[in-house]
């Protein structure tokens, strides 16, 4: 199996010495860049299964080389690596794109844990590439190709946005219970990472909006329905 392909752009030298012999150690093949700028046109340049972002970076921020990315390339994963832990910057990085955000200082444990939990799940759409198209009202989910289409037009998801969407179809006209959509799309349920899912619903309400028939409901202080109506 050919090894997973991983930009770092971190613009410690010493922190960007350490991860790579690391990701190294655990068989990824890194590539390292030290800004926004030279981040951006080594994504341009390389064909990548996972992207780790800094977040403050000289020339340009995590945050716009995130945006840049995805407008790119909108299934690549994107991890922030950051010593901004404040809640506003964990929901701005989650609008920017990112399917993960880790607070420095962190553990290589927790990081390589968090990696292979990304890249599994990732990996999990080539396995089923059959029977996986679900029906939403009159949307259609291609959950293999993280692609949710309507009247010809189509909405690249990003790897947890279509996790989440699909977890929601398993219970479509019951309740999510928040802490399982939580647990099983985060790995966790603290108040921040349940801050960022929220980010996540309001982004596929935006994608829902088209079909009247099709809602997302908040259940107060228990999760979260889709509601189809026939």
């Amino acid at each position: 199996m050919p090894k997973a392909k991983i930009l770092l752009v971190e613009d410690d030298l010493n922190l960007s010495a350490v991860l790579c012999d690391y990701l190294d150690m655990l068989d990824y093949e890194t590539t390292l860049s030290a800004d926004g700028e030279d981040g951006l046109e080594k994504f341009r340049e390389g064909d990548f299964d996972l992207c780790l972002l800094d977040v403050m970076l000289p020339k340009k921020d995590g945050y716009s080389l995130a945006g840049e990315i995805r407008q790119l390339n909108d299934q690549v994963p994107l991890v922030f690596l950051t010593a901004r832990g404040l809640n506003e910057d964990r929901i701005a990085g989650f609008r920017a794109g990112c399917d993960d955000y880790i607070t420095k200082p962190f553990s290589s444990e927790e990081l390589a844990l968090r990696i292979e939990a990304i890249l599994k799940r990732c990996m999990q759409r080539t396995a089923y590439k059959t029977n996986n198209v679900i029906s939403i009202g009159k949307y259609r989910f291609d959950a293999s190709n993280l692609v949710l289409s309507y009247n010809g037009s189509e909405q690249g998801l990003t790897p947890k946005e279509a996790a989440l969407l699909r977890l929601l179809c398993n219970y479509r006209n019951s309740l999510l219970p928040r802490e399982t959509a939580l647990k099983e799309i985060w790995g966790d349920s603290d108040y921040f990472i349940g801050r960022s899912m929220d980010v996540f619903i309001a982004r596929l309400r935006k994608y829902l909006r088209h079909d009247p028939a099709v809602a997302i409901q908040n259940v107060h202080g228990s999760g979260f329905k889709l509601e189809i109506r026939e």
